[in-house]
């Protein structure tokens, strides 16, 4: 009776020290978990399991707190940088810098789409028939431009991905490439590592 149950501790405790090795290796953002995702109870435990208590709440409150900001300044340094190590998950990989850069290296429509937008508002603001409807006709054929470089955009990365990483995950990969492309150059986070017409 006690020879089996120790049998089984003794089974178990390599598995737990492998899934613990496993669990301390780095991974992939775009790659499957390969487990269920635990409980919100059970991970709170764990999370608090993992921080030293030292008894008083309002002292590990602050210790917390202080965490917490020097993580955030960290992983604002890193958007300014680039650099891999405190990135958030969904701007972390190979893939995703390779995006970046595609992204960064090139102009595109979508970029300019706020500025003209403004200044589309601000023209069918004026009380003149003739000025709103060209008014109408830019918004048009900003969106209509704007459509046309997405989609060749979206063919032209999707190939340079599948062929610069054809092992790796790429789920979200382009899209998250084309939702760069709407954002200004200068206010881009991660900051553009490349210059225009750069190859990345």
């Amino acid at each position: 009776m006690f020879g089996s149950r120790s049998s089984k501790e003794e089974k178990a405790a390599p598995t737990d020290k492998v899934s613990a090795d496993l669990s301390k290796q780095p991974r992939d953002p775009q790659a499957p978990k390969g487990r269920p995702t635990p409980k919100r109870a059970v991970a709170q435990s764990q999370r608090k399991s993992v921080v030293a208590s030292t008894g008083n709440r309002k002292e590990d409150a602050k210790r917390a707190r202080e965490r917490r900001r020097a993580e955030l300044a960290k992983q604002r340094e890193a958007l300014a940088s680039g650099d891999e190590r405190y990135l958030p998950a969904r701007d972390k990989g190979p893939v995703r810098r390779f995006v970046r850069d595609f992204v960064d290296s090139r102009f595109s429509v979508a970029e300019m789409f706020l500025p003209l937008a403004v200044a589309i508002l601000v023209l069918s603001m004026i009380r003149v028939p003739s000025i709103q409807n060209i008014a109408l006709l830019l918004w048009l054929g900003v969106i209509a431009l704007i459509i046309v470089d997405s989609i060749g955009l979206f063919i032209r990365l999707r190939k340079a991905v599948n062929e610069r990483f054809p092992d790796e995950p790429k789920r979200g990969a382009v899209a998250y490439g084309l939702m760069r492309t709407l954002q200004m150059r200068r206010l881009r986070l991660p900051k553009p590592q490349v210059k225009r017409g750069e190859r990345p």
